[in-house]
């Protein structure tokens, strides 16, 4: 497996014939917390030798712990190893993935390896990323309040609280906290008013977010309509009313008062009352027996009508029409009337005594009765605040924080004015709490308006923020090999992370060396622009000096007009002599490549200094030979000179390549901070021109830079700062956003562009910068990179700008620079150059390279074949893909040996030898 260190292995130990080791424990996902180091175990039976690997690396022989058993059944040997895995190993690492182990454990028939096990680093920032926002909600309305914890490892959990008490949604149907971290209330109700706080919280720590005060309120609405009054005029023209109460509920905690009239009148008439009046007396009736006549009358003169008054007075009157001298059984008149008058006094005398004993009676009695009835209470005299002591008005107060707010119920609140409500109710007297029942606290009284507000604080201190140092130390690994930091993905972000002092001066784009009949490869290192001189293209016995320059951008081409200069002006030389072969140069470029969008042309200069045009990219031509990738295009050339690629943009949907890149280094001020935003060419070049410039100012790359596609429409390019920390960074206002003019952007003979922020620490101890930097074109592409960085200088990484960094190899000769051996390049050209009756075969060789395009320019090369390889050559400098012409090599069908099959001996290329990845 490949493990030089590991002990030799007894031959004493048992084990089972054909049977591989069987992990009984294998190791888990961990995360560190703080600096404490945390333990991977790994448990096998039968096992020999068990060994960590971490990240593709064994780990040393010495930093395993290991245990040996012997299992009771199957007499197998049990083996248990332990690693520790620190927080500085895993801070060092770069990879494009997390930190991983796996053990793998060996017996007498081979190897087993357990699962992949993850480390990483615990942590849970302190901001939000969204704070709970307060509101006021009707009654059985919907409440959501949403909450975004902070950013952490592993992910935060969330927990709600109101009034500083957890809520269970399990105990409640109507509140749901299931939904993405979200508080949901279906219905409110007014127990639901209140302050609600978001509670993050993993393995690291806890946070809490700032309290969100919910107020449920209730519209108020109308009663019924009473029953109309009567009219209020009594006679003629008045009116009656009715009226209704905004009661039906009235409104609470600021809810809306009834809209609409609680009075309503409409007009009435009332018929004016006519009192009666008597009419005139009748005539005297016949004198009677009893020597009487009557007379008579009626209230009808006029009748009373309308509630109008009856006539006062008798109807009837009778009077003695005899004047005395009538006789009744054989008496006078005048003394029958006597003995009448006798006997009726004597019987009222007598009712009026009965009467008044029945009276006198009742009166005993009834004082009887109320005597006993008040013995009852034992009291004579009953203290009235004894029946009302239950309505009585009682004072009381909340206390949170040595602050206290008095509450009188007796008095009229202020509704326009918010009170805070927090912690326990405290009496003002002990017998207040006799009186006071949950519902009198908790009910709320119609005419009073509360509103909680928030009542968290929060406090700021710099040195509870946590901070994330990355200091690189080296590390110990198996076989006493180091760790290796060449060629890193462009993927990876740490790739473009580097301390400038490794980076070439300006002067030093250039690169010279004397090639001879062997050909060779040239590279200014770093910038993207090569020459490839093919094998045979100077003649044998000969010698030539040749260079390859970049010119300064100070005295590069002006284009005219629309034209933009796409890539860097490439002069290469000497000029006074021309190769019998083709030579390739490869310029970078930053169009975005579409023959509807572009057209793009190739000039060179002359002797008199003045440009002219070379051809057109999509010029059919046998002069010489364009082809245009992506992001290089690959020129076959007869002659040397100064050469530069121009874009005429023939749409505004033209698009220029721009990459943007934030570097960032202390000022003079301890306290200030300096972000240098650029936006340039998306080409090698641009960006070395960039990082030598910032190498003199000691800048840094913050992340890794990002392509923007920038149209040409005309729309100006805006660049801004984000997200920065309150209460640790600021920045001065109207300076978070700069606004660059189109032109500005999209003329490209100037320097790059580049925008400036300042922010200041508001203490020495802040020494961590989280932000984002927003670029976008107006009404186009828009691109956001995210800063995340210590300033100190002795936590920088240093790592390779470059993807692939070709300092080291800026001259190649002979065989060292080509990537097919010369011999199979023999072999090849003569198979392909030879025609059959299909036609040319070389021209399947072409298309199969994606080679389609102005054939005719390689039928008059005397090997049209050597050609096509030396264009492969020079767009596969970095990458080699051999195993891609070898397949398009099968395909054709006219050869039987494949390129990849040819070992790397053969090849004869030490200093761009293969890796391939051998799992164990």
């Amino acid at each position: 497996s490949g493990n030089d260190n590991s002990e030799a292995l007894p031959e004493s130990i048992p084990s089972a014939p054909g049977t591989l080791p069987h992990f009984m424990e294998e190791p888990d996902d961990a995360y560190i917390i703080k600096s404490n180091p945390i333990v991977l175990r790994c448990k096998a039976m039968p096992a020999m030798q068990i060994f960590f690997k971490c990240n593709g690396e064994w780990v040393h022989q010495n930093e395993h712990v290991s245990e040996e058993s012997m299992d009771e059944t199957t007499g197998l040997k049990v083996r248990e190893v332990f690693i520790n895995v620190t927080r500085q190993q895993v801070e060092d690492f770069h990879g494009p993935e997390d930190y991983w182990c796996q053990c793998v454990a060996w017996s007498h028939l081979g190897t087993s390896k357990s699962r992949k096990a993850s480390v990483r680093i615990a942590y849970l920032r302190k901001n939000f990323e969204q704070d709970p926002q307060g509101k006021e909600v009707p009654i059985e309305g919907m409440i959501v309040l949403h909450c975004r914890p902070p950013e952490g490892v592993p992910a935060a959990e969330v927990e709600w609280l109101k009034n500083e008490e957890p809520i269970d949604s399990n105990l409640d149907e109507n509140i749901d906290t299931r939904a993405d971290h979200n508080l949901i209330i279906r219905q409110a109700r007014l127990s639901d008013s209140g302050n609600y706080t978001c509670m993050a919280a993993n393995i690291v720590a806890k946070r809490r977010s700032m309290s969100a005060t919910v107020v449920v309120y209730v519209n108020g609405g109308w009663s019924s309509w009473t029953e109309w009054s009567n009219c209020n005029a009594r006679c003629g023209r008045g009116w009656q009313k009715r009226s209704r109460t905004c009661t039906n509920p009235a409104p609470l905690n600021g809810g809306a008062f009834c809209e609409g009239m609680s009075v309503q009148k409409i007009t009435c008439t009332s018929l004016c009352p006519v009192d009666g009046n008597w009419e005139v007396w009748s005539e005297w009736s016949v004198c009677s027996p009893e020597c009487e006549h009557l007379r008579v009358r009626e209230c009808i003169a006029p009748a009373p009508r309308n509630g109008g008054k009856y006539c006062e007075g008798l109807s009837q009157e009778s009077e003695n029409c005899t004047e005395g001298l009538c006789i009744q059984d054989k008496k006078p008149l005048h003394e029958i009337k006597s003995q009448n008058i006798e006997t009726a006094s004597d019987i009222a005398l007598y009712s009026g005594l009965g009467a008044a004993v029945i009276a006198v009676a009742v009166l005993v009695v009834g004082v009887t009765l109320y005597r006993r009835s008040q013995s009852e209470y034992g009291v004579d005299v009953i203290d009235s605040s004894a029946l009302t002591g239950g309505f009585q008005t009682f004072n009381f107060k909340t206390v949170r924080q040595g602050n206290s707010l008095l509450l009188n119920s007796s008095m009229q609140p202020d509704l326009t004015v918010s009170r805070t409500y927090s912690g326990p109710i405290c009496l003002q007297d002990p017998m207040d709490k006799e009186l006071m029942t949950e519902s009198s606290l908790f009910n709320p009284l119609s005419d009073i308006k509360v509103k909680v507000q928030s009542s968290f604080m929060v406090s700021l201190g710099v040195t509870e923020r946590a901070e994330y140092h990355g200091k690189a130390h080296s590390g110990t690994f198996p076989h006493g090999n180091a760790r290796g930091f060449g060629t890193i993905q462009a993927r990876n972000k740490a790739a473009y992370i580097q301390n400038l002092s490794s980076i070439s001066t300006r002067s030093e784009l250039k690169t010279t060396a004397i090639f001879g009949h062997l050909g060779g490869r040239l590279v200014v290192p770093n910038t993207g622009v090569s020459l490839l001189v093919p094998h045979g293209a100077i003649p044998e016995e000969s010698s030539w000096e040749i260079y390859l320059a970049i010119n300064p951008r100070e005295s590069s081409l002006q284009p005219e007009g629309p034209d933009v200069l796409l890539g860097p002006e490439v002069t290469c030389g000497p000029s006074d002599v021309s190769v019998s072969t083709p030579f390739a140069l490869t310029i970078p470029h930053c169009a975005e490549v579409n023959s509807e969008h572009w057209n793009i042309h190739l000039k060179k200069r002359t002797q008199q200094g003045k440009w002219e045009e070379v051809m057109s990219v999509e010029e059919e031509t046998t002069s010489c030979y364009c082809l245009l990738d992506p992001y290089a295009c690959h020129i076959l050339l007869n002659s040397f000179g100064t050469y530069a690629l121009i874009g005429e943009p023939i749409s505004e949907c033209a698009v220029r390549q721009l990459k943007v890149a934030v570097f960032g280094c202390l000022s003079c001020n301890s306290l200030d901070y300096n972000l240098r935003v650029y936006c340039m060419d998306n080409t090698p070049c641009a960006f070395q021109e960039v990082v030598l410039d910032e190498r003199l100012q000691g800048g840094q790359l913050l992340d890794e830079p990002k392509l923007l596609h920038f149209k040409g429409n005309t729309f100006s390019l805006q660049i801004s700062v984000l997200d920065i920390p309150p209460f640790l960074w600021r920045i001065k206002p109207f300076t978070a956003c700069q606004e660059v003019p189109f032109s500005r952007v999209w003329c490209s003979n100037q320097k790059p562009l580049h925008c400036a922020f300042s922010l200041e620490r508001y203490t020495p101890a802040t020494t961590q910068l989280s932000c984002k930097i927003c670029v976008r074109q107006v009404k186009g592409h828009e691109q956001i990179l995210q800063i995340q960085t210590s300033i100190l200088e002795n936590e920088r990484e240093t790592i390779a700008f470059f993807a692939h960094d070709d300092s080291n190899f800026p001259a190649q000769m002979g065989a060292k620079a080509f990537k097919i051996p010369y011999s199979i390049r023999q072999r090849i050209c003569a198979t392909f150059d030879t025609p059959n009756a299909k036609g040319k075969d070389w021209q399947m060789l072409a298309q199969k390279n994606s080679i389609s395009r102005n054939l005719s320019y390689f039928a008059t090369q005397s090997s049209p074949s050597a050609v096509i390889l030396d264009l492969w050559e020079a767009r596969h400098q970095h990458d080699g893909d051999l195993d891609s012409l070898a397949c398009a090599l099968e395909e054709i069908g006219r050869t039987h040996s494949k390129i990849s099959d040819i070992t790397e001996t053969e090849m004869e290329e030490p200093d761009f030898h293969y890796s391939r990845q051998n799992g164990l």
